[in-house]
C-alpha cells in the first residue's frame, strides 16, 4: 500500500498538513493543494526534512472555480494514476460572502470545488488498482437542511452555521452518489467526521471560537484527526463500506436525509450544472 500517489486538499495547515506528513512518512508520494503558496512551501519543507522527498505543490483557490479547473487539469495531466484523493479543504465563513462564480462562499469551497476537482481526477482515480476518495465532513451535517435548488440561499435565510451544516450534508450526499456512480470501478468513496480539532479552523467565527474557549475538553490534536483520515485511506475498512460515513476511527451513522439517494442524485445534477 506504500508508494501511492496521494492528493490532499487543504494541505497547508491543520488536518491536511498533518495527514500529508503521515502519508509521506509511510512512503506515499503526496501532492499538496492549498490556497497559500507560503504555507504550502512550509509544509513541503517539513515533509522533505522528515522523508528526504519534496512533495509536489499546487496553489489553488477554491473560491474560484476556474482555478480549480486549471489545477485539476494540471494534476490529471501530470499523474496518470491517483491512488488517494483526500477532499479535506473547508471553511466556516465569518460572514456572508459570494465568490467570483456567484455562489455562497461556504457552499463553493466545501462542496462545489471538491466536486469539480474530483470530476477532473476521476480518470486518474479509476486508473488505480484500488483508489480511495475520502471527503472530510462533520457531525454538523445532522442539522443541515440542504436544498439543491437553493444552494446559495437566495430564498432561505442565511447564517454561517446553516451554510456550514448544509455544506457538510452535501459532503455526505456527494459521497453516497459518487460511490453509486463508481460502483463498477475499483474506486471506494467514504467520508469522515474527524472530531473537534484544535486548529485555526473557524477562526473569525464568533460562535465557533466561543465553543473552543468554553468547552476545550473533547478537542483533539490535528495529528490525531489526521490519523483517522490516513487510516480510512489505507486500512481495509476504507474499502469495506463504500459510501460509508465514519466518525473518527469508527463507522458512524449519518442522518437519513444525508444518505437519501434521491436527494444525492438531485444535488449531483445541480452541482454539475453549477460547475
Amino acid at each position: 500500500m506504500v508508494g501511492r500517489t496521494v492528493v490532499i486538499t487543504g494541505a497547508s495547515a491543520g488536518i491536511g498538513a498533518q495527514a500529508a506528513l503521515q502519508f509521506a512518512r509511510q512512503g506515499d508520494d503526496v501532492v499538496l493543494l492549498g490556497r497559500s503558496p507560503t504555507k504550502l512551501a512550509a509544509v513541503s519543507d517539513r515533509i522533505a526534512e522528515a522523508t528526504g522527498r519534496t512533495p509536489a505543490q499546487y496553489a489553488c483557490d477554491f473560491a474560484d472555480l476556474s482555478d480549480v479547473r486549471a489545477t485539476g487539469g494540471r494534476i490529471a495531466a501530470t499523474y496518470r494514476v491517483v491512488d488517494v484523493l483526500a477532499n479535506n479543504a473547508g471553511l466556516i465563513a465569518p460572514g456572508r460572502s459570494t465568490t467570483v462564480d456567484g455562489h455562497d462562499l461556504t457552499i463553493q469551497v466545501n462542496h462545489l470545488a471538491p466536486f469539480l476537482l474530483t470530476a477532473h481526477l476521476e480518470p486518474s482515480l479509476t486508473a488505480a488498482a484500488a483508489a480511495r476518495v475520502v471527503t472530510t465532513t462533520s457531525a454538523a451535517h445532522s442539522v443541515g437542511w440542504l436544498d439543491p435548488d437553493d444552494l446559495d440561499f437566495e430564498r432561505r435565510r442565511w447564517s454561517s452555521w446553516r451554510a456550514y451544516a448544509d455544506s457538510k450534508q452535501a459532503n455526505v450526499l456527494f459521497t453516497v452518489e459518487l460511490s453509486w456512480r463508481l460502483r463498477q470501478t475499483q474506486v471506494s468513496a467514504t467520508c469522515l467526521h474527524p472530531g473537534l480539532v484544535r486548529s485555526d479552523f473557524g477562526r473569525g467565527n464568533r460562535l465557533f471560537g466561543l465553543v473552543k474557549r468554553l468547552s476545550p475538553v473533547g478537542f483533539v490534536a490535528p495529528s490525531q484527526a489526521a490519523s483517522h483520515l490516513v487510516r480510512l485511506a489505507t486500512a481495509p475498512e476504507g474499502l469495506a463500506v463504500p459510501g460509508g460515513y465514519f466518525d473518527s476511527a469508527r463507522l458512524g451513522a449519518a442522518t437519513s436525509r444525508a444518505t437519501d439517494p434521491d436527494l444525492a442524485a438531485r444535488l449531483w445534477a445541480v452541482s454539475e450544472r453549477l460547475t
